[in-house]
């Protein structure tokens, strides 16, 4: 064996030695944290509340309650997800809105001009369900099905926002649901 073998030999046994010590070491917390939530539970606990519920409470932090948005003025979920979330800190989180009318079920007529309005009308709709409109909006994505429509896009998306315009991804996607040219989801804050 020579100077190099040896300290391959060495540095694989540090490698070995290192990599023992960080398992032993996430077992260790990960073995805390149970028997913390254990005791918290045990001793804190009310009835049907988990410890790190009980932790917020014992901290004076207020409950959470996460809401479901729901109007009829925007498309109807089409799967398991809402039309929107209001997480009960303040921000709504507005999942992604293809360009259906509510009142026909269908695209409206023309392309990516006539689908982008129509997904912003959505968006705005279940905003204002909640006491919400544009205004308050500060993160965008747009999922095109064709990039070389985002000038097309991005002419109508301006007309529904201003200064100081909300934060956006733009991005093209293979496809959309049902043939859509376009999808717009937002966060907004209250």
């Amino acid at each position: 064996m020579d100077k190099e073998d040896i300290k391959n030999i060495y540095d694989k046994i540090e490698d070995a030695v290192v990599d023992t010590y960080k398992r032993v070491e996430k077992a260790a917390v990960e073995g805390y944290q149970k028997v913390e939530d254990a005791a918290v539970e045990k001793l804190f606990a009310k009835e049907g509340e988990t410890a790190q519920q009980a932790k917020s409470r014992l901290r004076g932090e207020a409950p959470v309650e996460i809401a479901r948005i729901e109007t009829e003025h925007a498309p109807a979920a089409i799967g398991p997800y809402s039309q929107a979330i209001d997480t009960g800190m303040g921000v709504v989180f507005v999942s992604g809105q293809l360009p259906i009318d509510p009142a026909t079920g269908a695209f409206p007529e023309g392309g990516i001009q006539e689908q982008t309005r129509q997904s912003l009308l959505n968006a705005s709709a279940i905003l204002l369900s909640v006491g919400l409109d544009l205004t308050r909006v500060v993160k965008t994505t747009v999922f095109l099905a064709d990039m070389g429509d985002f000038a097309a896009m991005n002419e109508v998306y301006a007309q529904f926002f201003r200064a100081p315009f909300p934060a956006r991804s733009a991005v093209a996607v293979r496809t959309l649901p049902k043939g859509a040219l376009v999808e717009i989801e937002c966060i907004a804050v209250k």
